[in-house]
């Protein structure tokens, strides 16, 4: 099963349902692999880009197996909490950690992210994320989780366009 949840266009990532709870996200940067891999990583960066240019607050950021995250956007509606725990780090190379959000609780997504040295000074991002039920996943791409992952991407741009 493969179903196209966007179109791709220059800048934005490409969302494919790649199964009944799974989700493909692909993105390049045009920044070199420690580059992403140091925004991804780097609290201080993470939260410049995270949440979609509202304040995000990275409350802990333990990026080793069994470490864990929380970050806490804050938006004109009220505050948002995310957390999870890191699974398998593989620096430079691979991510895998579980995703949770405060207003869901009990519904955990795993999520692969790994990126792609592309030989050119850019990198591919793929993310994978494996929701628990065909709910939660269509729940989250009914969300405006396509909108908000691209905003954050482009805030991300934007912190990967400074210079060092």
């Amino acid at each position: 099963m493969t179903t196209q949840v966007a179109s791709a266009s220059p800048n934005k990532a490409i969302v494919t349902q790649t199964a009944e709870r799974e989700l493909r996200i692909e993105r390049i940067f045009n920044a070199p692999r420690e580059r992403v891999w140091k925004a991804m990583t780097d609290p201080a960066l993470v939260s410049q880009w995270w949440g979609r240019g509202n304040k995000v607050v990275v409350e802990r950021m333990d990026v080793q197996r069994g470490g864990h995250w929380r970050f806490v956007e804050h938006t004109p509606e009220g505050t948002h909490g995310f957390e999870g725990r890191y699974r398998e780090v593989k620096p430079m190379e691979r991510i895998e950690q579980t995703f949770e959000w405060d207003g869901m609780p009990s519904h955990v997504t795993v999520e692969t992210m790994t990126l792609e040295d592309l030989g050119d000074g850019r990198t591919k991002l793929v993310n994978i994320s494996l929701f628990h039920t065909a709910e939660d996943l269509q729940g989250m791409v009914g969300s405006g989780m396509e909108q908000g992952l691209n905003e954050s991407y482009a805030a991300l741009d934007k912190v990967l366009a400074r210079p060092n």
